[in-house]
């Protein structure tokens, strides 16, 4: 009874783990490439750059899994109608749609898990990339000294090393110049030193050795200290090296960075506002009303065309100067409504597209027979682009004001209804390869009748 439903389910787990590992997999190059500037030279440790890797492999798994789930259906529903065991399963009285029933109830507790996950891990995941991002380009690269050339790392000083023994780590011809003392330079010369921070890296030492030290004040041109030593240790200040990490209650979290409850208050206090600020404004406009038809205006409108022209001006200016407030600060929670609820649908959408791109997937994988990886990765890619065109167009709408936030499920609207269609006329072999590239690509010429011979 249940070999069909697990053979069918079998063929979708390898697709979709590639599937979703592949897409995981360029996001991951994506944000390497895109912040591997701030990274390097900074001396990270491993366990820092594998944190920050993990905390963000949350937002890609989202992003991954319905592409996912679309190649898989494909991968799957195509190799076994190139097959011909969907012939097979048809002639034995099993349709699409009973052979697509176990891959919907798994997309549907697929949706749920990452309707879950979108909303009670991601947000933490992305507060703690956002806080460590923040740690690691507030930190200074790594401190270090090159042969001849001049290192200007700490603050007042600038450092030169002729040559550097690297066996030792010994810094050979060293001079320094020390400009932390208001009008006065320091400029130290030894044959050899070394240079190491203390162990919380809140300082550099530096030990130096048989050298001299020219002292040269710029108050005091004619003075002119000349001191020389066996041995001397200069103590530097050196914050920033060290990475510090910051405590996550230091940062107000963003819209991407809360669940969906801690946004529903944050929208139900900015409409509670909208509704005081609407009644504002009516009982402005109300007590204009009876102003301008009220028995007290009667009498100053008798007092002369200029008086009465006046009093009207100031009157409106009044009116302004309430309203506009009032219609700033409606606005002004109008927009962090719609950015909440936009985010609050988008954590709803994007789980749905895991069971939409199922209605789509199956169907075609059959007419196409898109057993193979090229046509599955092909059409996975198409639909994908569309789905996150749509997307994307309805947030952008949404935040401009030019859409309602419910916007973010045209995606799911558009593709779920091609893939409904889909997935009936298969069920009813009324939808063929032939039929399908003809009705997307064919253009129809109009039939001309013959003109009648006279």
């Amino acid at each position: 009874m249940l070999i069909v439903p697990r053979y069918i389910l079998r063929a979708h787990i390898a697709p979709f783990l590639f599937g979703t590992s592949v897409v995981m997999f360029l996001f991951l190059m994506q944000f390497i490439l895109k912040y591997i500037d701030q990274l390097v030279g900074k001396g990270l440790s491993t366990w820092v750059i594998i944190q920050l890797i993990v905390l963000n492999l949350s937002w890609m798994l989202v992003l991954a899994v319905p592409m996912g789930v679309l190649f898989s259906t494909l991968m799957a529903f195509g190799s076994m109608s190139a097959a011909h065991e969907i012939t097979i399963f048809k002639a034995s009285g099993a349709g699409l749609i009973r052979l697509m029933v176990p891959v919907v109830i798994c997309g549907a507790l697929l949706t749920y898990g990452m309707y879950w996950f979108n909303d009670a891990v991601l947000p933490d995941s992305n507060h703690r990339a956002k806080i460590l991002m923040w740690d690691i380009e507030k930190k200074k690269p790594t401190f270090n000294v090159e042969a001849g050339q001049f290192s200007t790392q700490l603050e007042g000083y600038t450092i030169l090393s002729r040559s550097l023994d690297s066996a030792n780590g010994t810094m050979v011809g060293v001079t320094i110049y020390d400009r932390t003392t208001a009008g006065r330079t320091n400029v130290v010369s030894a044959d050899s030193g070394t240079i190491r921070f203390t162990p919380d890296y809140n300082k550099v030492v530096v030990h130096l050795g048989h050298g001299e030290i020219h002292q040269v004040f710029t108050s005091q041109p004619a003075t002119y200290r000349y001191i020389q030593f066996a041995s001397h240790q200069i103590v530097i200040p050196a914050s920033g090296f060290r990475l510090e990490q910051s405590g996550e209650s230091m940062f107000a979290r963003g819209d991407r960075e809360m669940c969906i409850k801690d946004m529903r208050v944050i929208v139900d206090k900015a409409e509670s506002q909208k509704q005081l600020e609407s009644r504002n404004i009516d009982s402005v406009a109300e007590r204009h009303v009876q102003y301008l038809f009220g028995t007290d205006n009667a009498h100053s409108l008798e007092s002369g065309p200029t008086s009465a022209g006046d009093r009207a001006l100031s009157r409106i200016a009044y009116i302004r100067n309430q309203i506009e407030p009032l219609a700033f600060q409606y606005g002004e929670n109008d927009r962090e409504s719609r950015k909440y609820l936009v985010e609050i649908y988008k954590k709803y959408a994007i789980p749905c597209a895991c069971f939409v791109f199922l209605f789509v997937g199956c169907p075609l994988g059959i007419v196409t027979r898109g057993g193979n990886f090229g046509i599955s990765a092909a059409i996975s890619l198409g639909f994908y682009v569309i789905y996150w065109a749509c997307l994307i167009g309805g947030e952008k709408l949404a935040d401009r004001q030019l859409s309602s936030p419910l916007a973010m499920w045209l995606a799911n609207v558009v593709i779920g209804a091609v893939g409904i269609i889909l997935s009936l006329k298969i069920n009813n072999e009324s939808l063929s390869l032939r039929s399908l590239w003809r009705r997307l690509f064919s253009t129809r010429t109009p039939k001309v009748k013959p003109e009648a011979s006279v």
